[in-house]
């Protein structure tokens, strides 16, 4: 999973989270922007500050975003305009009320969001899409796991021959997000790295599409997402 944030610790943690509470206070009333993700798309949204108490922050939030921190139990929040500290702030979640979209966070710290070095949209996949590897004649089996336009991340049983570097020809069985037929979209693509201990392995590629297969993988992308969007606002908690 893509670390969406770098945790930064300027004095100790428990000075940091007393300072942001402190300036906290004395931003009641004001809006902050929120961030999560949901199945890899982020899920941003303005919130109002409404109280402080001890050392937790009440917020008003959207529901989608109330959903999302439910899940993922903390928020990421940006750094506020003309705050006294550069970095973003991570909140733990204390008490969340999604009908009443409400959020109480805690344990505050600074971080850095590096989502925003993403040069591309990603998203998750429900349901496994396979992928073939050549390599050297061979063909490799992979079941993607996320894909953007830039590339992909993917199952594989075998790491042997996949060095960081190697330039393979990848065959990506697309579905039909009905089910009922398989588009097959070949491209070039790079070896980024392989993580793992043991099997199943994660492999990262880079993608070289030319025109009409970036347009098929674009058109996927995005039906992907209008499913994500829609399974998240049926989502009831």
């Amino acid at each position: 999973m893509f670390q969406y944030f770098d945790k930064v610790i300027r004095g100790t943690e428990q000075e940091d989270a007393l300072v942001i509470v402190q300036y906290l206070k004395e931003m009641v009333g004001k809006r902050f922007t929120f961030l999560n993700y949901y199945k890899e798309i982020p899920v941003s949204y303005d919130a109002t500050l409404v109280h402080i108490e001890n050392e937790t922050a009440e917020f008003e939030v959207h529901d989608y975003q109330a959903k999302v921190i439910n899940m993922e139990k903390r928020a990421l929040i940006h750094a506020p305009d003309g705050s006294p500290f550069p970095d973003d702030i991570v909140g733990e979640a204390f008490y969340i009320n999604v009908a009443r979209k409400k959020v109480i966070l805690c344990k505050f710290g600074y971080g850095k969001i590096r989502s925003g070095m993403r040069r591309f949209v990603r998203v998750m996949l429900d349901r496994p899409v396979e992928a073939d590897l050549v390599i050297n004649d061979d063909i490799l089996k992979a079941n993607i796991k996320d894909i953007s336009l830039g590339g992909a991340a993917m199952r594989v049983m075998s790491k042997d021959h996949l060095p960081p570097g190697l330039e393979i020809n990848l065959f990506i069985k697309l579905p039909d997000l009905s089910g009922r037929s398989v588009n097959e979209v070949g491209m070039g693509a790079t070896v980024i790295k392989v993580a793992g201990e043991h099997a199943p392995y994660t492999c990262v590629v880079e993608f070289h599409p030319e025109k009409h297969s970036q347009q098929q993988i674009a058109y996927y992308i995005n039906q992907r997402q209008v499913e994500i969007i829609k399974e998240l606002k049926e989502i009831n908690q």
